[in-house]
């Protein structure tokens, strides 16, 4: 994963299992940054499903292009 650039934190309120919690809290994982980092991922993901969802028939008729005439630029391709 890339480096990430400082950015501005905002607190908020969470509920989270008492269980986990305190398991977390006595292996010494900061909560705050466990969370964050989860939080980013799905959002990357969420943003990647939307994105090909709302590209998908373009990808699809991209995809049969390709299938019939070949990849663009083939005959230039030296790998």
């Amino acid at each position: 994963m890339p480096p990430t650039v400082a950015t501005a934190k905002k607190a908020t309120n969470i509920t989270l299992s008492a269980d986990v919690l305190a398991e977390a809290k006595a292996m010494g994982i900061n909560i705050s940054q466990a969370c964050d980092q989860f939080l980013r991922e799905m959002v990357r993901s969420e943003r990647e499903r939307r994105w090909q969802q709302d590209h998908a028939d373009f990808i699809a008729a991209y995809n049969q292009t390709v299938e019939t005439d070949g990849l663009p630029l083939e005959q230039w391709r030296t790998f």
